[in-house]
């Protein structure tokens, strides 16, 4: 499942990555989206991008098209 497909207030776990760039992985994982790690969909903007976030206490901002490349798993 996709990070952006989850509904608000849904718990994830991150499985891994897709089509991403090896930058752009690299960002991401220096803002501590890393495999194995827990997140929770706090929210979509009002126009539905970007949607905000929340991994390992922090409150992260995520383009949509990023979102669709971070695989999840639902709880």
């Amino acid at each position: 499942m996709q990070l952006s497909k989850l509904s608000q207030g849904q718990k994830a776990t991150i499985v891994g990555f897709s089509e991403l760039s090896n930058d752009v992985r690299k960002k991401l994982m220096i803002m501590g989206l890393l495999p194995n790690t827990e997140v929770k969909l706090i929210r979509f903007a009002p126009m539905g991008d970007p949607l905000q976030v929340e991994v390992r206490g922090v409150s992260v901002a995520l383009r949509t098209n990023i979102a669709d490349a971070i695989l999840v798993e639902a709880k």
